[in-house]
């Protein structure tokens, strides 16, 4: 245990890293046999299956999806309650895409044991027809609650929020997507409605933490990550929301080595994280709950996918 690190939740308005729990501490909260949750994250991957060349300027030899699964099987082989989400925008990047629409990226993800995933802009990039056509070869659910699909073909495709449960410990988990409008030719998205995702995280959120009593509740988001003017993003959500313990966003590529922490409307803390773009990382969030008291404390990371993890 000595090599482990806990993280007691502490956080300012504009934003901050996880701190380090004193280690004298540590070693008390330990003998009480924690139970501990790992999430899995990933968001904008966009069809990149392979790692990036060697000779890539920027990210050269990193990322690819049998690197990342080499990853996943190897934590899931050290940790007993492992969740893996995706925050969305799957499709639309390399040729994979192009010739297949989706098709290998959803039979990876499942192959991978993906959990859960919400729904980014690109993800309509061949229509809703071309999502749905996709849908049958992922067998993990999509989560997007401010999404009305009801008058296109995803009608009851989705779901508004799932829940797991480990080791006693309650988890729910809803999705919010991106305001389309301007950003997807309407011809892609059809007659899908927006829903104002500020109103339906606060739903959520309290049906999930209230009503059905989860001990950690988990926002797939799709926002963005923060905006210079006031558009809706992971980090306004978070200002703004309630019930919500952790914010997993995508949509801007914004690459947080360590989750950040934000004060709820309540005063209270909320964890944002994002891993960049193109599998180049997985975000890794270890939570630990005392059994008894339900009261949690976080470890967060990213953790690069390069060849030395198919070595590790």
């Amino acid at each position: 245990m000595n090599n482990r690190r806990i993280f007691l939740k502490q956080a300012l308005a504009a934003g901050t890293a996880i701190v380090a729990f004193p280690v004298d501490a540590l070693e008390s909260y330990y003998k009480k046999e924690l139970i501990k949750i790992t999430v899995l994250h990933t968001n904008d991957v966009h069809s990149h299956i392979e790692p990036f060349p060697a000779n890539d300027p920027k990210f050269g030899g990193l990322g690819g999806t049998s690197r990342r699964a080499a990853l996943i099987r190897k934590i899931r082989s050290e940790e007993k309650n492992v969740l893996l989400l995706d925050a969305g925008d799957v499709f639309q990047g390399t040729p994979y895409f192009n010739f297949f629409g989706g098709e290998l990226e959803f039979k990876i993800m499942s192959e991978m044991q993906y959990d859960a995933c919400t729904i980014g802009n690109h993800d309509f990039d061949n229509g809703i027809e071309g999502l749905v056509k996709m849908l049958p070869h992922a067998n993990f659910p999509f989560i997007c609650s401010n999404y009305d699909f009801s008058n296109t073909e995803m009608n009851n495709k989705t779901i508004q929020y799932k829940t797991f449960l480990y080791d006693g410990i309650k988890v729910g988990v809803f999705g919010l997507g991106v305001e389309l409008e301007g950003l997807v030719p309407k011809k892609l998205f059809k007659e899908t409605q927006y829903l104002d995702p500020v109103k339906q995280a606060a739903y959520q959120a309290h049906l999930l933490k209230k009503d059905l009593q989860c001990d950690l509740v988990i926002c797939l988001s799709h926002l963005g990550f923060r905006y210079q003017n006031k558009k809706i993003s992971d980090v306004e959500l978070a200002k703004r929301s309630k019930n919500i313990d952790l914010i997993i966003g995508g949509h801007t590529h914004t690459l947080l080595n360590e989750p950040l922490l934000y004060k709820n409307s309540d005063g209270k803390e909320v964890i944002v994280a994002q891993v960049g773009w193109a599998g180049i990382r997985l975000g890794k969030i270890d939570f630990y709950f005392e059994p008894k008291s339900k009261r949690k404390f976080v470890e967060g990371t990213s953790l690069v996918i390069d060849k030395n993890v198919s070595n590790a």
